[in-house]
């Protein structure tokens, strides 16, 4: 969410930033909305001086057993008080309007960001990694005859409907391995804390890193009111929710291993085959809460750490900074990682790695106690997945893909797999 001080000392350079998000300018309807506001206050609080001077006189007037000035007084209170509790509910209405507005407006991006209307407008960083070259066609990662016993569409079509999959065998286990090995990467080398979160949330959870109330439709929610989270980034970044955070406990890293839940709203008719897009999958997601000062070098070091699971991994890959009509709804600067898929022939999104600065925690009223004191300031959160395992489960498949219909596994893995070495081509691991 915005700082309505910022909109209203610098109103242009917050159209400008929209601008750039290709977004009409905004500010001048939201400091109306604000003024009008501020102006409901002073009336009420103006009411409440007079209604407050007027019960003093009634008193007076009283002792002085003057009944017709008491009469009146008591009638001007009575007039007085109703007329504050209008004004208050007023004011209260204006301000939960302006709130509304400012939760529905973007993240400003920073000022390096590139300019851009999609994904054609992003700017590769640097790519890590050769494309192997097979010497003979591959194919996507559910055409490889080894893969096809263990991931199993039909069943789960009937189980859940399009959109879900059920992993068996030697490719369940695979798939399983893959996140306790990232778990493991990133808290004995990176050292961010192991967590473990819920799935189902209260709505204010969802508000407080930016899926509410702008993208409900991408979520899905239980008649009791819970909704399950998109990325554990909404309980990992919420873990914050409310607090006032000693300096000295920052940066919090965090790292967990969910499952996720996605409606997929718009992407109908995008990925429809194998399980690149699906409603439920799993992720390792990173959180770093922090201060003012250091977000940037943290954004860097997260990005590391997602590159780090790819290196080790032997997987191809490129950093790209994505332009200002690509971003995310909380960001101020996105790296995305994409990862070679042979099947497709490209490089396809494996992990976004944001900045949000302040965004996420001014909705949460997250903020620490600056060192020496001083008044509190807002913590600055980050997120990044590392990785999608799903998707990193296709990665490692099509990448390793052998004519045979076999699949060579990275040795990173072979220790999780009981030192197998491959998925042979009739679906079981050796």
């Amino acid at each position: 969410m915005h700082d309505i001080r910022a909109i209203r000392e610098n109103p242009q350079a917050f159209d400008t930033a929209l601008a750039r998000r290709g977004l009409e300018a905004m500010s001048q309807d939201i400091l109306s909305l604000d003024s009008e506001r501020r102006a409901k206050i002073v009336e009420a609080e103006t009411a409440q001086a007079e209604q407050n001077k007027a019960s003093k006189e009634v008193g007076a007037a009283k002792g002085r057993g003057d009944e017709a000035e008491f009469e009146r007084l008591r009638k001007l209170v009575a007039k007085k008080k109703a007329d504050v509790a209008r004004m208050q509910t007023e004011a209260a209405e204006l301000d939960a309007q302006l709130r509304d507005v400012l939760m529905g407006i973007p993240n400003l991006p920073l000022d390096s960001i590139p300019d851009g209307q999609d994904e054609e407008d992003n700017v590769e960083l640097h790519r890590w990694g050769t494309p192997r070259n097979f010497g003979f066609a591959p194919v996507e990662h559910f055409e490889i005859a080894g893969v096809r016993p263990g991931m199993d569409f039909e069943t789960a079509a009937k189980l859940s409907g399009s959109r879900f999959v059920m992993l068996k065998g030697g490719v369940a286990r695979l798939h399983r391995a893959l996140a306790q090995f990232m778990i493991d990467l990133h808290v004995t080398r990176h050292d961010l804390e192991e967590t473990w979160t819920p799935v189902l949330v209260l709505e204010d959870m969802m508000t407080g890193t930016g899926q509410l109330p702008k993208f409900g439709e991408d979520s899905y929610q239980t008649r009791e009111g819970w909704w399950l989270i998109p990325t554990a980034e909404v309980t990992l970044t919420n873990t914050v929710h409310g607090d006032l955070i000693d300096h000295a406990r920052l940066p919090r890293r965090m790292v967990a291993h969910s499952q996720c839940f996605r409606s997929e709203a718009g992407s109908a008719g995008r990925d429809t085959t194998g399980m690149l897009r699906q409603h439920q999958f799993e992720k390792v997601e990173m959180v770093s809460i922090t201060d003012t000062e250091t977000g940037m070098e943290e954004h860097a070091r997260m990005t590391s750490c997602a590159e780090a699971v790819l290196e080790a991994l032997e997987l191809p890959y490129r950093t790209i900074v994505l332009c200002t009509g690509d971003m995310g709804f909380g960001a101020r600067i996105t790296h995305d990682l994409e990862v070679w898929l042979p099947g497709q022939n490209q490089y396809r999104e494996i992990s976004s790695v944001s900045y949000c600065g302040d965004f996420q925690a001014r909705r949460m009223n997250a903020r620490y106690r600056p060192e020496g004191g001083g008044k509190p300031e807002f913590v600055h959160t980050l997120n990044g997945s590392g990785l999608a395992v799903g998707r990193c489960l296709i990665a490692v498949l099509e990448n390793g893909q052998q004519e045979d219909g076999s699949v060579d596994l990275p040795s990173a893995l072979h220790p999780y797999l009981g030192g197998a070495t491959r998925l042979g081509a009739d679906g079981k691991l050796a």
